[in-house]
């Protein structure tokens, strides 16, 4: 896995230089535990002090998200697509009145349960299914719902990207929670200054850990799963964008076949399937059908 080779990268070549240089790891040893437990310790309530309960229980749980990336893969984009394409096919031979039935009770619907991971993503099924009930009620207006629509997925994307934030933002503070250890080493330093020489180096490399180890978890680790983070909540918010896109390209008089395919164009392109790949999976949606 690619982080996990760029953690081992960072470890490898920051202490393998460090010893290659002629480095010595004791005083370094000697000062990590209580330098840690300041930094780590300051940076874990300054974290809570900054953050709701739900963004800190969602950063938690978002560590998964760095190492395994967005959720949304090459086959759940080829399935919305073959979902909206038998949503809006739908509309165009029956009318939005042989639709209600699906969007009221998705659960039971035999289209939505062709694609269980669509329908057990709660954002994913409710934009679909709102968006629908608002054309149901006669607003058909395109610009009005894609602006409609475009405003549940700001709230949407700034919700879930919290932990990215709060993560960012522990990121920014590390390096200076670094120099208030290394200040406190210094006062224990200068609270000793009787010592031998060799004494005062100890204390004085000592609290130099500090400033090195803010900085080395700032911008080594904290930061870069941030960038991560962000990265794969940005990829994310892509599948709704295509739910957009095809809804509103409907509203414009489009055909069902032409809707799907300008909101491919909206897929990522490492996950966007090609325009046979698209004819194949709409060929057995309408099968089914």
């Amino acid at each position: 896995m690619l982080q996990i080779a760029g953690i081992l990268v960072v470890f490898v070549m920051v202490f393998g230089g460090f010893v290659a240089a002629g480095g010595h790891f004791e005083v370094i040893l000697h000062s990590l535990p209580f330098e840690l437990m300041m930094i780590g310790g300051a940076g874990l309530g300054a974290f809570l002090i900054s953050s709701s309960g739900s963004t800190a229980k969602a950063t938690v749980g978002a560590f998964g998200k760095v190492f395994g990336g967005p959720k949304w893969k090459a086959q759940d984009y080829r399935d919305l697509l073959a979902l909206l394409f038998a949503i809006t096919k739908t509309i165009k031979t029956k009318g939005m009145i042989a639709l209600e039935p699906h969007i009221e009770n998705p659960t039971e619907s035999a289209i939505f349960k062709r694609y269980p991971r669509i329908l057990n993503d709660h954002f994913a099924l409710d934009f679909i299914c709102d968006t629908l009930r608002m054309m149901t009620m006669s607003l058909e207006d395109p610009h009005q719902v894609e602006d409609a629509m475009e405003k549940q997925l700001e709230k949407h994307h700034h919700e879930t990207s919290a932990p990215a934030h709060a993560m960012q933002s522990l990121a920014d503070g590390l390096p200076a929670l670094g120099i208030v250890a290394a200040v406190l080493g210094i006062i224990k330093t200068m609270g000793a200054i009787t010592e031998p020489p060799a004494v005062l180096g100890g204390m004085i490399g000592g609290a130099l850990v500090g400033t090195f180890l803010g900085v080395f978890l700032a911008y080594g680790f904290v930061g870069p799963f941030a960038t991560r983070l962000k990265a794969s909540y940005d990829e994310e918010a892509l599948f709704y964008h295509v739910i957009r896109d095809i809804l509103v390209a409907h509203l414009h008089g489009n055909s069902a076949q032409v809707s799907v395919e300008i909101g491919r164009g909206s897929v990522p392109t490492t996950l966007q399937p090609s325009f046979m790949e698209l004819e194949d999976a709409l060929k057995s949606v309408t099968a089914e059908a």
